[in-house]
This record gives C-alpha cells, structure tokens and sequence, in this order.
C-alpha cells in the first residue's frame, strides 16, 4: 500500500548521479516534485518510464516541478542509464531500499523497488500517487494530467 495524499513525505538523504548526496528537505526546499521509484535501470519497463519523463521533461520544467528517479541501483549504473538515455534529471542510488521502505515502494516477499510515483507539493505533502508496476509509461501520462487537472 502507497503512502496517501495529504500525508507528509519522509525525508531522506541518498547519493546522486551529481557525485552529492542529495537531501529532499535541502535541496527541494520550498520545490514541488516528482519522486519516481522503479525497479531497474536498463530494464524494458524502467527505461520506457525514464524516457517518458525524460520526453515530458519541459513540461515540468515549465510547471516548476524537478524530477527525480529512485532505485536500488548503484550510482555507477544509475550514470550510466543517464548517460545512454540523455536523462536531464537526476537519479537517486538507495542501495540499502531504506527510501523504498519509507515510501512503501518494496514489493511483498521479493523485497524489490517496485514501481510507484509520487507528487509532492512544494510543502513536501504528497499531492498524488500512481502505482502500476507494468504500465511503465502510464506513470509519466498519470502525473501530467494530475499537474493539468490541479
């Protein structure tokens, strides 16, 4: 079950494929965004979301809200996957799933990021959730529309 609309997101602190560590509360503060965990970088599913919001990019951009992909990958395949895709965000490394966890994006039994998108406002309260593990692209074409309905 996905954490709900209205709740506060938890923070974190994870390495990035800026070579930082990057910290929710520090560096979106005051800053709507879109956290996005999936799965695995370089994987069917995963590399159609990316490019999708990699495709929809200033789209966000123009509304102000940063991107920012979560998996258990490391950060060297995480910069890899930006590099071979052209990804103009960042991708957070949460090798440990500790994020995972606090978001509820760990699947049952198996223990892997699963996929799931939040929006969060520029309080950092969540503002909406996608989950859909196999429509991939559904997640970017979900959090335009929520952004355009708002």
């Amino acid at each position: 079950m996905a954490l709900t609309v209205g709740m506060q997101a938890p923070d974190f602190t994870l390495p990035s494929t800026t070579g930082k560590h990057f910290t929710l509360s520090q560096h979106m503060k005051g800053k709507a965004c879109i956290l996005y965990f999936y799965p695995k970088d370089f994987t069917a599913g995963c590399t159609k979301e990316a490019c999708g919001f990699r495709d929809a990019f200033s789209f966000f951009r123009n509304m102000d809200i940063d991107i920012l992909g979560i998996s258990a990958d490391t950060v060297s395949s995480h910069q890899k996957f930006k590099e071979k895709y052209d990804l103009p965000f960042e991708l957070l490394a949460d090798v440990n799933r500790k994020v995972a966890k606090s978001y509820q994006a760990i699947l049952p039994l198996i223990g892997t990021v699963r996929r799931i998108t939040y929006l969060l406002g520029k309080d950092h309260k969540i503002a909406a959730v996608y989950e859909n593990l196999f429509g991939a692209e559904k997640h970017v074409q979900e959090m335009v529309e929520t952004i355009k309905n708002k």
